[in-house]
């Protein structure tokens, strides 16, 4: 901790006084970091000018839809419906043929509406580039969706398909 002497307290207020008296001759200096780059000043823009090739034509935050490209999953292993409050989560685990599926979903068929009592699901899943064996529990893959108290009204049945087989569960 630094002490204050009697020979650095006289420097220091005559110091402080001398910053004080310069007024206006510092801050409008170029010494005054804050008057670098002087006042601003608007422009108008030519609009028919040519366009920027890095500014997107569509807004700002809105992305390019994407094409989901998942195929049905090999095998549907187990469905479970968990209740919960405004509705329900249905949780499967599938098995692929191969390691490296990604992008898990659980497609709503027919515009996720009830056919007959019947909700029906695919589990799906995209591709790798690159297929690789392994065993079961290394093939499998889970996904899950909420399903609401409204979706779920005149429901009976729900069904989730794969390439091969489908689940079903029954309300009690």
């Amino acid at each position: 901790m630094t002490v204050l002497t009697s020979r650095t307290r006289p420097f220091l207020f005559c110091a402080a006084l001398a910053l004080a008296g310069c007024g206006g001759g510092i801050a409008d200096s170029w010494v005054n970091p804050g008057n670098w780059f002087g006042q601003s000043r608007g422009q108008a823009i030519d609009a028919s000018g040519p366009v920027n090739p890095l500014i997107p034509k569509r807004r700002l935050g809105q992305r390019a839809p994407v094409e989901y490209r998942g195929n049905a999953v090999d095998q549907v292993k187990s469905l479970r419906i968990e209740r919960k409050p405004g509705g329900a989560i249905i949780n499967v685990v599938g098995v692929t043929d191969a390691i490296g599926y990604y992008d898990v979903r659980l497609r709503a068929e027919n515009d996720n509406k009830p056919v007959k009592g019947v909700l029906t699901y695919t589990l799906s899943a995209e591709r790798p580039a690159d297929l690789l064996n392994g065993t079961e529990a290394a093939r499998q893959v889970v996904a899950a969706r909420f399903v609401s108290d409204q979706q779920l009204e005149g429901v009976r049945t729900i069904v989730v398909q794969g390439a091969r087989n489908q689940r079903s569960t029954r309300r009690r």
